[in-house]
């Protein structure tokens, strides 16, 4: 009863609480792992671009999925049947209560699954054709331009360029790519089909044979060559290919689809180029040979004309035979003129025998008799086709009129339209023209006013005056007259001249002791008025 009374009191979850906690359960007790095991139900890719499988092993399995993004990250790519180590982090699916390894790495489960890949890739490259020896091409003898596909900080192209330069040296031209890691397939295959697209006679010269070289190396780090992109590439190539790509005992997959195999990238320098001393040596044994045997040769055809001239007969026994022949057809050449004459003397006599005034009177009867008759089917046709074509001209005729009246009523409605359209536009300008008229107008007048508000001659209105001096200035201030100057003084009602008799009072003098005598007025003196201003 204890017992049932601690599960009823248990708390309840629903499907969803359960399957969240294991989910984080799962999550955070195992966030990262590394899971051993072979690919089973490997499909390919989904519509979606998702992989999904299982990993197993001798007694389990485990559900993997690989997203979209990251599959095409990926530098090796799952397969039925290969056994690999996955990298990612374990979590649940609800949709069907069961757990799963979302991955996020993969790589071969050492050499030996490297190599069943391989030799899988190699069964597929080969069972589409691409390493039939009927696709191999020849290599040029002496290639004028070769390029090389490599590293262009290793040891290869140095080895490649010293090899070339002591054999017979060429221009070389060198695309550098990675031969080791991620992205290293694809600049490789890059660098074959760029080769290939260079235009002859370009600016840059087409390479005529073309040497992908590449330093020993573990499986691994040879795993490049052994990609599709990389053998494809290869296989497609116009221009020659030489391999050569680790030592003699490595094998890659572009070995197979190259037009040549070389051990060793110096071997193949040895292979695209001859030995240029050896070369010489050959030509002037070859150049002595053919001079020996053109000597033997015409000592030869003098020998041989010297007995065929001993042998030939004269020129007179030579042509007695076809003079005969001809003195014998000469002779019989009057009899067989008279017998071809005869011959055409009778063949006339029988056909002028055969031609009586009866029969051409007969063949002309036929003759008129069939000149009657087509002059009157003539005569007939001229009719019919003379009716077709009046029938036609009337069809045509009563079409023209119905058409220039269409179009003589298509024109004046247009020419109707346009006129209401002209007068509608004549009177949007007229009210446009008069709305411009009186703001221009009204524009006119607020400056005026502006004008007059902002002119000195209002203020001259107002009481004040304007001073100029001789040469037409305005004075502002009094230091700037002297005693005498001539002013100009402007009012609102015309000009004034005045003379200045004192452009400052009198100094004070000392002070005098005071006495009962008046002091002398003072000399009266022109002053402006205190009211009057300076305008400036």
């Amino acid at each position: 009863m204890a017992a049932l009374e601690a599960l009823i009191n248990a708390p309840e979850f629903t499907v969803s609480e359960l399957s969240s906690a294991l989910k984080r359960t799962v999550e955070d007790a195992y966030g990262h792992v590394r899971v051993r095991g072979e690919i089973s139900g490997f499909r390919g890719p989904h519509s979606s671009g998702h992989c999904y499988f299982a990993l197993k092993d001798e007694s389990a399995k485990i559900e993997a999925v690989i997203w979209k993004g990251v599959h095409s990250r990926m530098r090796f790519k799952p397969q039925e049947g290969l056994e690999v180590i996955a990298t990612g982090k374990l979590t649940t699916y609800p949709g069907s209560s069961k757990y799963q390894i979302v991955i996020e790495a993969i790589e071969p489960a050492g050499v030996g699954a490297l190599m069943a890949l391989m030799e899988e890739r190699k069964k597929k490259l080969a069972a589409e054709g691409l390493f039939d020896e009927a696709r191999k091409q020849l290599l040029p003898w002496l290639p004028e331009v070769i390029g090389v596909v490599t590293s262009p900080t290793g040891a290869v192209i140095r080895d490649i360029l010293h090899r070339l330069e002591d054999r017979f040296p060429r221009r070389v031209l060198v695309w550098p790519v990675k031969v080791q890691g991620e992205g290293s397939a694809e600049q490789v295959a890059a660098a074959i089909r760029g080769f290939n697209a260079l235009p002859a006679g370009g600016r840059i010269p087409r390479p005529d044979l073309l040497i992908v070289a590449r330093g020993g190396g573990s499986l691994e780090d040879l795993w490049s060559f052994n990609e599709e992109i990389v053998v494809r590439a290869a296989a497609e190539s116009m221009i020659p290919l030489i391999s050569a790509v680790g030592h003699e005992t490595d094998i890659t997959l572009i070995d197979f689809a190259a037009d040549k195999r070389a051990p060793t990238p110096t071997a193949a320098a040895e292979m695209a180029v001859p030995v240029r001393s050896e070369l010489f040596v050959e030509v002037t044994a070859m150049a002595r040979r053919a001079m020996l045997c053109w000597q033997r040769a015409q000592e030869g055809r003098r020998s041989e004309l010297r007995a065929a001239a001993r042998a030939l007969p004269a020129a007179g026994e030579l042509l007695a035979i076809p003079r005969q022949r001809l003195d014998g057809a000469s002779a019989s050449l009057p009899r067989a003129l008279k017998a071809n004459t005869h011959l055409h003397f009778r063949h006339f006599a029988g056909v002028s025998a055969r031609l009586t005034v009866r029969v051409l009177r007969g063949q002309l009867t036929q003759a008129r008799h069939r000149l009657t008759v087509s002059g009157e089917r003539m005569t007939h046709s001229a009719r019919t086709l003379l009716r077709n074509r009046r029938d036609r001209f009337s069809g045509l005729e009563i079409r023209l009129k119905a058409s220039k009246l269409a179009n003589a009523q298509a024109q004046r409605n247009a020419i109707a339209r346009d006129r209401e359209r002209v007068a509608r536009l004549a009177e949007r300008a007229r009210r446009a023209l008069a709305t411009a008229t009186q703001r221009l107008q009204a524009r006119v007048a607020h400056s005026g006013q502006l004008l007059g508000a902002l002119s000195y001659r209002s203020v001259l209105a107002r009481g004040f005056a304007l001073v100029r001096d001789e040469q037409g200035r305005a004075v502002r201030a009094a230091a700037g007259v002297g005693p005498g100057a001539r002013l100009d003084l402007e009012f609102s009602d015309g000009r004034v001249a005045a003379t200045a008799d004192a452009d400052r009072p009198a100094a004070k003098g000392p002070a005098k002791p005071a006495s009962d005598e008046p002091k002398p007025a003072a000399p009266k003196r022109t002053a402006k008025p205190v009211d009057q201003g300076s305008l400036f």
